[in-house]
């Protein structure tokens, strides 16, 4: 399987070199509350989490997630806005676990974060985009409202009144050759092409080459099928970077060597 344009982050969509110094010119449009519980329901964001909101606004989608016990940053360039969501929280009650930075976000920390909320036009996203591929970390979740991320599609999408929510899980990245051994066989050779989430490739062996199938990345949780000789035989194993390793069960195991 070919994927035009090649690999995790297309060259078009590489961060222009200036766009830390771009002013964000983005109007402040508040998401009504019954979207905002939507968009942390699809995200399934919990105690366990610590979310970063990019262009948070008057907070209130922090502040949602704080009520729900999980730790959230609020960042955003305008003071003003700032200043509202400070006091939103403390009314909440949620200081101790949401805080609010003015900043401006392309200059904002992601790596820590377990979920990544935003409602931005479909530039900024872009733009975002290659930061939420490179510096989070598989399985990181990432919950917008109203705007996609171009040719990368989104693991979900759900439909509020009119209004559209989109999650993405962050792929590991798989793409290369991989060696790929089970039990006391010879090592097998699995070659991978990977476009986001969408996997392809084919594993080569004593019993031939043959097409992977069924291909599934979510997160580092990884899965595929090939046909061979005795029947169909599928693969699950969690990617942990230069390896895969398997869930439990048959002993095999792939590591990268190009």
């Amino acid at each position: 399987m070919a994927f035009e344009g090649g690999g995790l982050l297309p060259a078009r969509f590489a961060p222009p070199p200036s766009v830390a110094e771009d002013r964000l010119d983005a109007p402040y449009v508040p998401t009504p509350e019954p979207v905002v519980e939507a968009m942390l329901d699809l995200a399934g964001v919990g105690p366990d989490d610590y979310l970063i909101d990019l262009g948070s606004g008057d907070g209130r989608i922090p502040i949602a997630a704080g009520r729900r016990g999980a730790r959230a940053l609020g960042v955003d360039i305008d003071p003003e806005r700032i200043a509202q969501a400070n006091l939103a929280a403390q009314l909440a009650g949620v200081e101790g676990r949401v805080s609010f930075r003015r900043q401006d976000m392309f200059e904002t920390s992601i790596a820590d974060a377990s979920v990544v909320a935003m409602y931005l036009l479909p530039d900024i996203n872009l733009r975002l985009r290659p930061r939420l591929l490179t510096e989070l970390r598989p399985g990181t979740r990432v919950v917008t409202h109203a705007f996609t991320m171009g040719d990368w599609a989104p693991d979900q999408r759900r439909v509020i009144g009119e209004r559209n929510i989109y999650l993405w899980i962050v792929p590991a990245v798989v793409e290369g050759r991989w060696e790929l051994t089970e039990g006391n066989g010879p090592p097998a050779t699995l070659v991978l092409e990977q476009h986001f989430q969408t996997v392809g490739g084919t594993l080569a062996g004593a019993g031939g080459v043959a097409s992977i199938r069924e291909a599934r990345l979510r997160g580092s949780d990884f899965s595929f099928t090939v046909d061979t000789a005795s029947g169909p035989r599928t693969y699950r194993g969690i990617v942990s970077d230069d390896s895969i390793v398997p869930e439990s069960g048959r002993a095999w195991r792939a590591r990268r060597v190009g």
